[in-house]
């Protein structure tokens, strides 16, 4: 972890300028985010799931398999990274080896929800969340399992649909009393909760747009506006890329064929672009005997 990186992403949260965060599945997309001048990504485990799994958000990665992923966006990016560590794994004894080995991976802030395991995604319905206390039990873990003060730590509540927005406040509230950085209330229904979260709460404000959940689009300008730190958009490069997939397979079924100039693929020079294909052969050429 880089304290640079992390001291970057702190500043645009202290700010609260509803700094633009996209979602990653896996390291090409963290690459693509950072070409394109995003100033923070976030390891989202509903990507990772769907993606390397094929399967719903419905906790099914393990801690080994998220740090992996979490070391592989480290070694090819390097913009501060964000990690949905979901319930944290367990208890707070759990929690406490999942900082530990998501922090030593290469993260720079990391996300931990008040769901009862295993989780579902927050825009899923039949949500349970675990006791107040509990979820401050596996904070204060969190903090003391930190190397460094430099990581991030980012408390989400998904008590909305559970006990209503007033009690999601309130343990947001708490949560922050308990050490989080940041926290996020997720899945807020209207706008008018969406305005009232910065307002209510003293910590900086992580807000999820999610494209078709439960919580309704607001331009980032707004949002700034209100005062949230951050803006997640944590699966739209995801969603984008089945659409592409859909239609680019869909042509060359229908067709027998396509090529660079169907509008459909990027081209094999930017493929090998993205993947810093160069920087291997400047290697090769430097380590190649005579």
């Amino acid at each position: 972890m880089s304290h640079s990186q992390t001291t970057s992403l702190r500043q645009a949260l202290e700010a609260r300028r509803a700094l633009l965060v996209p979602g990653v599945a896996n390291a090409l997309a963290a690459r693509v985010v950072e070409d394109l001048g995003f100033q923070a990504c976030y390891l989202s485990g509903a990507g990772v799931t769907n993606t390397f799994l094929g399967l719903p958000d419905l906790a099914f990665i393990s801690l080994s398999e998220l740090a992996a992923h979490v070391g592989a966006i480290r070694d090819a990016t390097t913009v501060p990274l964000i990690v949905d560590a979901d319930t944290g794994f367990g208890n707070a004894v759990n929690v406490y080896q999942a900082v530990r080995r998501l922090e030593r991976a290469g993260a720079n802030a990391l996300q931990i929800e008040d769901q009862v395991s295993p989780k579902k995604c927050g825009h899923f319905g039949g949500k349970q969340v675990i006791s107040c206390d509990e979820m401050t039990g596996k904070i204060k873990a969190a903090l003391d399992a930190r190397d460094s003060d430099d990581l991030l730590l980012i408390a989400r509540t998904d008590a909305r649909s559970v006990e209503g927005f007033e009690a999601a406040i309130e343990r947001a509230r708490r949560y922050i009393e308990a050490g989080a950085d940041v926290t996020f209330v997720e899945a807020p229904e209207n706008i008018e909760e969406i305005r009232r979260i910065p307002a209510l709460l003293s910590a900086p404000q992580l807000l999820n747009m999610v494209v078709g959940g439960n919580t309704p689009i607001m331009p980032q300008h707004d949002l700034a506006e209100l005062g949230f730190g951050l803006v997640l958009y944590a699966n739209v490069a995801l969603q984008a890329a089945l659409l592409g997939m859909q239609r680019a397979l869909g042509a060359l079924q229908a067709h027998g064929s396509i090529d660079e100039h169907s509008g459909l693929v990027a081209s094999f020079a930017e493929r090998q672009r993205s993947v810093k294909k160069s920087r291997f052969d400047d290697l090769a050429d430097r380590y190649a005997s005579d």
